[in-house]
């Protein structure tokens, strides 16, 4: 027992459990880790994920994609496939097979700090942002403004002091930047500088990929280095669903693929609009896409890194409009990610795409429920996990904050109840009843247990009603933006005003130069 423990016994039970819990904790001995193993959900059995299965191969041997592109037909025809009258690239079910079996497993997604690695294998779980809002969404003023590059940069800097997301894509669409190529470099940019966390982006063109490469090589050191820990991933749209590809996206895919570049197949139809309604339909649509990008990848790069994103939104068949908040998106996401979990393949969905417009109590359960199927289902990678708003709409840097604290108590649940002879209590229910004080207040199990088994809160309030008037009565939104205000004012830098310097010499780098 470490001597500050020992002191803690000697004190009062009250006075005791403040000074342990002001003591900074090693992350090794916190409550919760990144990494998890989730897999407790399973909203399909046995029986039906063989049948999507089935549905999932025969999709692909008989109806396939249409408008590949010229490279992506040479690359899969080689591998087995074939093109048939009507155009459609067929993936007959042994390339499918051989290429699940052959596919990159328990990959590693870096960060720039090695610290933040993400290790893909099992069920291990880490959540993280994503998403292309457009608007900033102000929860004092309840206003809605355009996003821009100085926003994503608050959103990475944020996010690169949040414990509970732990890999940043980036989430809104800097509407300040006009040209294409601008907003694909800056992009890349303000999110890497903003976070040492493990960054996902997107491109338009393969230029703007192939440059963006050549930047991410000056900060890591060189292409060596960066090919060897490559901590940008490409989130790939190379579909339209239903089943077409996306050939602007799959020139993208193609460069960041040959360029070392880790690549989310990312393919994201709508129930009742571009994919089925029914929801095991688009289940199948959605891990038929997917498959059919992995046969791709590894028909380009055998074994290149890549995570399945089987991701189907839910309407609301009354309106049209996406529901990402709903039930339905939760259970079919889950789904999802239970299917990438039999193939045994680094998969990643979406949760915490909240319907409603500000960060309230409606926000509270839409999110809370989706992300907590999401965490126990067994996929690798929730996206979307933290500060989005209106379906996606909308990002809030409060909901950032917020969203934090929700993530914590999520991930307490993935980790469950730890049963060994220490844990069943025994002898501290023997020392507490006989003898003893009859509570367990003071009890240095208690105060053993306290940091390692319990998380807090940063912004939620725990307190007595009592308390909360005598500190303000302040709600978790007040909370949340004098949080933000303590994280941004203390961000530490991490890459050197030397490389930075190099990076802005080669490109038209629009984000402020830190300090000037």
């Amino acid at each position: 027992m470490s001597e500050a423990l020992e002191n803690t016994r000697r004190m009062g039970g009250r006075e005791a459990r403040r000074r342990l819990r002001a003591a900074p904790v090693p992350q090794e001995d916190r409550a919760v880790q990144p990494g998890l193993s989730g897999g407790g959900y399973r909203p399909l059995s046995a029986s039906d994920i063989r049948q999507i299965h089935e549905a999932t191969l025969e999709v692909l041997e008989t109806i396939g994609l249409s408008d590949a592109i010229p490279s992506c037909i040479e690359a899969v025809i080689a591998a087995g496939g074939s093109l048939n009258a009507e155009g459609r690239l067929l993936f007959p079910r042994a390339l499918v097979e051989d290429t699940i079996a052959k596919a990159a497993r328990d990959i590693v997604l870096c960060g720039q700090d090695p610290r933040h690695d993400m290790e893909l294998r099992s069920e291990r779980i880490y959540f993280g942002t994503a998403g292309a809002a457009v608007h900033i969404v102000d929860p004092r003023t309840r206003e809605y403004r355009e996003s821009t590059l100085a926003d994503l940069y608050d959103i990475a800097r944020l996010v690169d002091r949040l414990e509970h997301i732990h890999f940043m894509q980036r989430s809104i669409v800097c509407r300040d930047l006009v040209a294409p190529r601008d907003l694909d470099l800056n992009t890349c940019y303000a999110s890497i500088r903003g976070t040492s966390k493990h960054v996902g982006t997107s491109w338009v063109e393969p230029s703007h990929v192939d440059e963006s490469l050549e930047m991410l090589h000056i900060v890591a050191g060189s292409e060596a280095l960066w090919r060897a820990r490559p901590f940008v991933s490409m989130s790939s749209c190379f579909v339209v669903p239903p089943l077409r590809f996306a050939q602007d996206a799959c020139r993208c895919l193609e460069a960041g693929v040959r360029g070392g570049m880790p690549v989310l197949l990312l393919a994201a139809g709508q129930a009742g609009a571009t994919s089925p309604a029914a929801l095991a339909g688009a289940v199948v649509q959605e891990m038929a896409e997917v498959l059919a990008g992995l046969v791709y990848v590894n028909a380009i790069v055998p074994g290149h890194p890549a995570i399945l994103g089987p991701w189907p939104f839910v309407s609301d068949l009354r309106t049209g409009a996406m529901s990402g908040g709903s039930g339905e998106q939760a259970v079919l996401m889950a789904a999802c990610g239970q299917m990438g979990r039999f193939y045994d393949l680094p998969t990643g969905i979406a949760a915490g795409m909240a319907d409603s417009k500000l960060p309230d109590a409606q926000a509270g359960y839409e999110k809370g429920y989706t992300t907590a199927l999401a965490g126990h289902c067994g996929a690798n990678l929730v996206y979307e996990s933290a500060g989005m708003l209106s379906s996606l709409l909308g990002a809030c840097l409060e909901s950032f904050v917020i969203d934090n604290d929700m993530l914590g108590a999520v991930n307490r649940t993935v980790r469950g109840v730890d049963v060994d002879a220490q844990s069943l209590s025994i002898e501290a229910m023997r020392e507490v009843c006989i003898g003893g004080p009859c509570h367990f207040l003071g009890h240095h199990q208690t105060l053993d247990r306290m940091q390692r088994d319990y998380v807090y809160p940063e912004v939620g309030d725990r307190s007595s009603p009592k308390e909360w008037g005598e500190q303000g009565s302040s709600d978790i939104v007040e909370r949340a933006t004098l949080r933000i205000e303590e994280l941004l004012k203390s961000h530490p830098e991490h890459i050197s005003p030397e490389v930075d310097a190099q990076v802005r010499a080669r490109f038209d780098i629009r984000l402020p130069v830190p300090g000037a």
